[in-house]
């Protein structure tokens, strides 16, 4: 049996999954309308009340829990679940809404016997991704390595969503892009990292740096909240230019052309399903966790990495 926690658009997008996989499961969400959703999609009608209302009844430990509660609650919950014996537990990325949650779940996790926390980056599942990891194996390896993670300021700055959330839209949002980066390139050994400006939602709000990964590879980066732009990963080799811009797409310029074009990938799977999820569940489900963001590889990527973007040294 495994335990969805949540009922919201990312719960149905797993609960799809999970049906597919033809797995058990039990959502627990919380409101009666997201739970009349969830029934809606996947004819599974969840608990209401939350993960401590259905704690309190003492059900039977699962083989595992996928935490797909809002911002606010990820690390929490997680917290809960570590408390009350569950194992194995698969949640929503970042695993916080603020970076020091992220130590108070691995203190507890570390307590815990055999426990083990991942976090969904599912963009290291992605059909562009795997293609292009395939392209650079044949290539020889990467040379080099860029990234873009601008953000839609004008337009995120309207959203209705809490204050905290939109102060920490860089962890909550744009490490999906820093994480593919530094999954395909290795991790920095050496980085300068650069930040100014702010908006009234987030700061900073523009981002440089660049570096050498332990797999000998130069990086550079950049974002800019406040001007057009978007989300993208440039590997280099020896013989292409690989572009994942959009990140769902795979494009290449061949050495010695200016032209781009693009390369026909199997992505039926992230067609049927929310890009990435079929083959991360899958693949955590199965304990498979080759390219899954452990709780330990998360820590450091937030004391290493995301800290170091946000303060810009």
């Amino acid at each position: 049996m495994i335990w969805i926690i949540g009922a919201g658009a990312i719960a149905r997008e797993y609960a799809k999954v999970l049906n597919a996989l033809g797995k058990e499961y039990i959502c627990i969400g919380r409101s009666i309308e997201s739970a009349k959703a969830f029934e809606e999609v996947t004819g599974v009608f969840p608990f209401i009340g939350g993960l401590d209302a259905f704690l309190s009844s003492c059900p039977e430990i699962p083989e595992a829990a996928i935490v797909a509660t809002n911002l606010g609650s990820l690390s929490g919950n997680t917290i809960s679940l570590l408390k009350y014996g569950v194992k194995r537990i698969f949640c929503e990325k970042p695993g916080f809404l603020y970076p020091q949650e992220l130590q108070e779940v691995a203190d507890v996790c570390s307590k815990v016997h055999e426990a083990e926390v991942f976090y969904a980056y599912n963009r290291r599942f992605f059909s562009s991704t795997l293609a292009a990891e395939k392209i650079i194996e044949e290539d020889g390896g990467l040379r080099s390595f860029n990234f873009e993670f601008t953000e839609w300021g004008h337009v995120i700055a309207q959203y209705s969503k809490p204050k905290s959330e939109l102060n920490n839209w860089f962890y909550a949002n744009s490490t999906h892009v820093v994480d593919l980066a530094f999954f395909l390139g290795g991790m920095p050994i050496e980085m300068s990292c650069f930040a100014k400006d702010e908006a009234d939602w987030h700061k900073p709000i523009i981002f440089a740096g660049a570096g050498c990964t332990n797999k000998n590879v130069l990086f550079s980066y950049q974002a800019n909240w406040d001007a057009p732009g978007r989300w993208a990963v440039e590997l280099l080799t020896s013989k292409h230019r690989i572009y994942l811009k959009p990140m769902e797409q795979l494009q290449l310029q061949d050495k010695g052309s200016v032209k781009v074009y693009p390369v026909e990938i199997d992505n039926h799977l992230d067609k049927e399903y929310k890009p990435g999820f079929y083959l991360e569940t899958k693949a955590f489900l199965e304990g498979d966790y080759s390219r899954l963001c452990s709780i330990r590889e998360q820590s450091q990527h937030v004391h290493e990495l995301f800290n170091r973007f946000i303060e810009g040294k």
